[in-house]
């Protein structure tokens, strides 16, 4: 059997088939997904998505931020 395989049991849980992942196939985070592909079981996981998304998918702000004076500093002699 090549490296990057591993014979696994598969067990019921319950009403479900179920298969231990082995710590060397672990995946990110804790959902997948899972889909045939012809005779193979497939399962990949979630990608998070970027900085982009999750900022688009926040709703504005309905409130205005306060004006702020915003002086520019004195210089100071630090020799």
């Amino acid at each position: 059997m090549p490296q990057n395989q591993r014979q696994v049991r598969l067990f019921r849980n319950g009403r479900n088939q179920a298969v231990r992942i082995p710590v060397e196939f672990e995946l990110p985070g804790s959902d997948a997904i899972m889909f045939r592909d012809g005779e193979r079981l497939v399962i990949e996981p979630i990608r998070r998505k970027g900085l982009i998304a999750l900022l688009d998918s926040w709703e504005p702000m309905s409130e205005d931020f306060p004006e702020i004076e915003d002086r520019v500093p004195e210089p100071e002699d630090i020799f």
